[in-house]
Formats: C-alpha cells, sequence, structure tokens
C-alpha cells in the first residue's frame, strides 16, 4: 500500500516502527485514545519484530489481552527493574508512569534504563513507550523521549467506524441508516471527535433517529469546545446568507468555495479555501455575515477572543493560543470567526507597549494561517484596516478581503422593515420617507430605531408604532458616520483598489459599493 493510501493511523504506526528499528529507548505517545493508541503501537511492534509487553498500576505487567505474566509488578520500579532484566526483545508500554515520575528515584532508573537500552544486542532490544494524554516530559528525561503526536481518527478510519455501526444494525435497518448524502456529511461531522466518541455518536443517532444523523454527530463537537475552554461556541444565524440582504458579491464567492470541502472537491485535489477577511464601517454587518456563512455551509462556529487568552505569565499567551488553534483544527471542518481582530493585535503594531505579547501572538497567528493542517475557514472583521499589521494583509493568508460600507437608501428601507418584522410590527409601515432621511445610518443604527419608537408608542397608551415614531427616533440619533466622518472617509479611501467592494456597484447618490443587511 502507498503511503498516501494509508490511514493517518496506519502512517503513525509505520513512523512508530522506524523509531523502534532505530533504537530509539524512549517513546512518549501524546493521545487522549488510550486503546487506539494500543492498537496502534500493536500494528509498529509486528512491524519492527517486538513482542508488546503492557504495565498498568492496577494490573502490573501482562500481555495486550490481558493475560497476566507478573501481577505483583504495580509498583513502577518493579516494572522499570522487569524492563532492565529481561533480555526478550519487547517493547514495554508503561500506561500510568508519567504520574510517578515525580519521584526522583522513578526518573532516575527511567533515566539509566534510556542511556543503556540502545547498546542491548540486537535480539534483546528493548524499548519504553509511555502513553499519556500530557506532552509535559521532565526535563531530565527530555533528551531521550521522542514525543510523537498520536493523531486524531481522519476520514478513512472514521468511514471505518460509521460502516461498523451500519453493519451492526438489524438487517432491515441497514439500507435506510445512511441516506444519499448523510453519509458524507456525517463523516465530516464526526471529524476532530476521537474514535470512541464518534463510535458513541453514530450509535446514538442510529438509535434515536435509524439513521445518521449530520447534525446530532456534529453536536458532539459542542461537547469537545466546552471541555477544552479556549474557544467559544457560537449559534449560527439561523437563515444563513439568506438572512443577509445584498452583499452578492461576497455571497458569490462564498457560495462557490463552499463546493470545495465536498468529497469530489478533494478527489479532484482542490484545496479547501483558508479564509476571509471582512474590512468596513462598524455596524454594518460583519459579524454577522461570520454567522450566516456558518448556517450556509453547516459548520460550528467558533469565536477565537485572542483578547481572553492573555496571560501575565511569559508564554502562556502564546500557549493558550496554539492550544485555541490545534482545538479548531481538532474540530474541522469549521468556522474560526476573529472579530474586530486590529484590537486584540494592537501591540504588534505599536512596538512593545505590551511587552511583545501582541507581537508573539501574531507571529503564533501567522505561522498557523499559512502552514495550518485541516479544513479550518478564518472569518476575520476590522473596523480599523490602519491598526492591522501588514504582514496580515499579504495574499496567502487570507484567500479574499472584502470592503463592507454603509447601506444604500433600497437597503435602509429593507433593513427597517426587517427590524419591524423581528418585533413583529411590519404592519404597513412606509419607511422609504425615512429611508431618505437616513442616508448616513449604519444598518445597526437603523435596526435600533424600531425599539426606540416602540418605546415612545409604549408610553403613549401602548399604540402601536408610527413612521413617525421612527423618525423622531432617527432625529434625535447622530450616526457614526457623523462623529467619526473622516476615520470612514479614510476608510473608504484605502478599500480603493486594495479590498474587493462586498457588494455588486449600481447607479446610487452614495456613490459608493453597498448593500442591504436582513437584521
Amino acid at each position: 500500500m502507498s503511503t498516501d493510501t494509508k490511514t493517518a493511523g496506519a502512517q503513525c504506526a509505520g513512523d512508530i516502527s522506524a523509531l523502534l528499528r532505530a533504537r530509539n529507548p524512549l517513546i512518549w505517545c501524546v493521545s487522549r485514545e488510550e486503546a487506539r493508541t494500543e492498537r496502534i503501537l500493536l500494528e509498529a511492534c509486528a512491524a519492527a519484530g517486538y513482542a508488546p509487553r503492557f504495565w498498568d498500576c492496577a494490573n502490573g505487567i501482562s500481555t495486550y489481552d490481558g493475560s497476566t505474566i507478573n501481577a505483583g509488578a504495580i509498583d513502577p520500579a518493579a516494572a522499570l527493574a522487569a524492563v532492565r532484566d529481561n533480555t526478550e526483545r519487547a517493547v514495554w508500554v508503561l500506561r500510568d508512569l508519567p504520574a510517578w515520575l515525580r519521584d526522583p528515584t522513578v526518573t532516575r532508573a527511567l533515566r539509566s534504563l534510556c542511556r543503556s537500552l540502545p547498546m542491548a544486542p540486537r535480539d534483546q532490544a528493548r524499548a519504553i513507550i509511555v502513553v499519556t494524554p500530557s506532552a509535559e516530559i521532565p526535563p531530565e528525561l527530555a533528551g531521550h523521549a521522542i514525543v510523537v503526536d498520536v493523531p486524531l481518527p481522519d476520514r478513512a478510519e472514521v468511514a471505518q467506524l460509521l460502516d461498523a455501526a451500519i453493519a451492526a444494525l438489524p438487517e432491515e435497518l441497514r439500507a435506510g441508516a445512511a441516506p444519499n448524502g448523510q453519509r458524507d456529511a456525517a463523516i465530516d461531522g464526526a471529524l476532530g471527535l476521537t474514535a470512541e466518541e464518534a463510535q458513541s455518536t453514530f450509535a446514538r443517532s442510529l438509535i434515536v433517529n435509524r439513521r445518521v444523523d449530520p447534525v446530532t454527530v456534529s453536536g458532539e463537537k459542542r461537547r469537545v469546545i466546552s471541555r477544552e475552554r479556549v474557544l467559544e461556541w457560537f449559534d449560527p444565524l439561523p437563515a444563513g446568507l439568506a438572512g443577509v440582504g445584498g452583499l452578492e458579491n461576497l455571497k458569490a464567492w462564498l457560495t462557490q468555495r463552499r463546493a470545495a470541502f465536498s468529497p469530489a472537491a478533494r478527489a479532484y485535489g482542490l484545496r479547501a479555501p483558508k479564509g476571509v477577511l471582512l474590512v468596513g464601517v462598524p455596524g454594518c454587518g460583519k459579524s454577522l455575515s461570520a454567522k450566516a456563512i456558518a448556517a450556509a455551509w453547516q459548520m460550528p462556529l467558533l469565536r477565537l477572543d485572542l483578547g481572553a487568552l492573555k496571560s501575565k505569565f511569559v508564554g502562556d499567551s502564546e500557549a493558550n493560543i496554539r492550544k485555541a488553534l490545534k482545538v479548531a483544527e481538532t474540530v474541522s471542518p469549521c468556522i474560526l470567526w476573529l472579530d474586530e481582530i486590529e484590537k486584540a493585535l494592537a501591540g504588534a503594531t505599536q512596538g512593545a507597549a505590551d511587552g511583545g505579547v501582541s507581537g508573539d501572538a501574531l507571529g503564533t497567528i501567522l505561522n498557523w494561517m499559512q502552514e495550518r493542517a485541516g479544513s479550518v475557514f478564518v472569518v476575520a472583521t476590522a473596523n480599523d484596516v490602519s491598526k492591522l499589521p501588514p504582514e496580515l494583509l499579504r495574499k496567502g493568508r487570507f484567500d479574499e478581503v472584502f470592503f463592507v460600507d454603509l447601506p444604500t437608501a433600497t437597503e435602509r428601507a429593507a433593513i427597517l422593515h426587517a427590524a419591524l418584522r423581528e418585533y413583529g410590527r411590519d404592519d404597513g409601515i412606509d419607511c422609504a420617507p425615512l429611508a431618505d432621511m437616513t442616508a448616513d445610518f449604519t444598518g445597526a443604527e437603523l435596526a435600533a430605531l424600531v425599539p426606540d419608537a416602540m418605546f415612545a408608542a409604549f408610553a403613549d397608551g401602548a399604540r402601536p408604532p408610527t413612521a413617525k415614531d421612527l423618525v423622531d427616533a432617527a432625529r434625535v440619533t447622530v450616526p457614526l458616520a457623523r462623529t467619526a466622518a473622516e476615520r470612514i472617509k479614510a476608510l473608504r479611501e484605502w478599500a480603493q483598489g486594495r479590498a474587493r467592494p462586498a457588494s455588486i456597484a449600481d447607479a446610487r447618490p452614495e456613490g459608493a459599493a453597498h448593500r442591504s443587511l436582513d437584521i
């Protein structure tokens, strides 16, 4: 079998087999999947010609099937002594060892073994493999240990798990267990879960729904995000892109890229898109668009708050960011939302204003965006492009940069009608006159006029709000476009030739590319 057709688990087994044949004395396998990791180790041992032996603090030394070899060797010192004194060509898998490495005598015994094992004769070759969820290695052993990150199941392995779950059903239920299109969607939904988690959620979906439900399967990822506590899970906009008016250029671009996540695109050799940067006037729907993309593409929406991950301890901020990005890769395909990214990275463009934390964070993010694995689509939003580091804007970080401007008259009327519908008040109010007098209003400011008008109407005998109430609310509102006119003008000047307009330009009095927003 060629390397490119191997599953992630088979490739990992091949890597470990090579390490064993190279006589590495200590291999540190990092994984939360003990059972799956041990199956991978069995394959590696067989390929390298080693007999596998297992130790844990409850059962002592045994074979993989549980047959006891030395039930009395439950102490780690006794286990290490058995490794030292045994002359069998074997790999010793130590399941619970890290907890005892705080004891200097155990650490010393393991370190001495690491020095002596590579010199043993070939027929007495031995190696130690530690299986643990933590990649933290005592400094005394760091020079001896080879760290192997055991990958989560890939598409091929998840497909095998799904097929096994369906095969376990009664024969009369198997045919309808994976309707057309549902199988691939369920596999995508389970990517990022451990083998045990995938098996569990497949089984639950089949029991409850009598079929594989991709929504049920992908819902398991919310628990993964909650457990790690470095990302926020957001519910997407239910209506998807249809819930956002206008933005025709952005919508067309997103619709085209959505197909790149399909199995046909993978077979074609098309890579998944990296992401998009939305730059524009505050309150004009950039964040709303991120929620709409997640719904339209039927992917989890994860928000990365860079400010919340900062720490007062040196190196902790970058470690937190790396962990968050690793979690995002784990649950991919997904949408990773970086809201108002210029604020989180402001220190990177202002010297050492924050002790270099933002600069380090920027370096971590840029490196990940360039080299990341998995199908993580980044949606970043920014209000002040002048504060964005130039490195972030170069081609290759994002697939496209879009500029979102103020809405036009037609779009403003649509926004007002949408806001009235949200409050159950869209009963024939003519919004056209109000749209004409709110030329400088953002979508958020227009939507806010409706509750203001309702407060006034409620105070006046709880009557229905009228167009006059909306006009009165607009007259006392000072829009952002007036208070920050210079800033918006500079933003529009920057966008000329540097960013793609989010909407199709047409003949408008405002003379800019605009769009409507359905809030």
